[in-house]
């Protein structure tokens, strides 16, 4: 009896990716300016999130083969547009999360599952890279696993919530490499709980 080898399906993902209305100048960033460097991340994480049953993860997104989301890289004013737009709050913010799966059913006709949207500031992650002491790729990476978390329904509305999502963050980072130092929060505690 010949045996037949496990086949592994692994997640594809459609990311609509743009990158043009940020500063990405810097020679050392011109891959985080390509939709291919951020697939690299996110299917990893998603992955790693939806076939661990001990992590929230949304079940249409542990069922399905192929998901959807998109990836903003912009600048302050955009952010601060959006921010004020959608959250009556007129200020900068670092990344904002818009998820399609809040009011979406459990079940989807559609083989491929849309997340929602992410949209990070690179002006504000440089600007937090620097007080940090790591790279913007770090930041950005940080940032972008932040939004991916709260578009499959994480949250952190008190401090514990928010230390969750944090080593979760962490736990992604190191997924591809990016590991954060223990101990050392790249996010001003405070001010991350009103949510995104």
């Amino acid at each position: 009896m010949a045996v037949r080898p496990c086949r592994i399906d692994v997640l594809s993902i459609d990311l609509a990716f743009d990158a043009s209305g940020s500063d990405l100048s810097d020679p050392t960033s011109l891959r985080l300016g390509e939709e291919h460097t951020w697939i690299k991340h996110l299917q990893p994480w998603i992955e790693a999130i939806r076939s661990n049953s001990d992590w929230a993860c949304p079940a249409v997104v542990r069922a399905t083969d192929a998901v959807s989301l998109g990836l903003t890289l912009s600048d302050d004013a955009t952010l601060k547009e959006l921010n004020n737009s959608w959250r009556k709050r007129d200020t900068a913010t670092d990344v904002l999360s818009f998820a399609a799966l809040d009011d979406a059913p459990d079940f989807q006709a559609d083989p491929c599952v849309e997340l929602g949207d992410i949209v990070v500031s690179v002006q504000t992650a440089r600007r937090q890279a620097i007080e940090q002491n790591h790279s913007l790729e770090r930041e950005l990476r940080w940032l972008v696993s932040h939004g991916l978390l709260h578009l499959l329904g994480w949250d952190h509305p008190d401090p514990e919530a928010l230390q969750q999502m944090l080593a979760m963050q962490e736990r992604l980072l190191e997924i591809s490499g990016n590991v954060q130092s223990r101990g050392h929060l790249p996010v001003d505690v405070d001010s991350k709980l009103d949510g995104h």
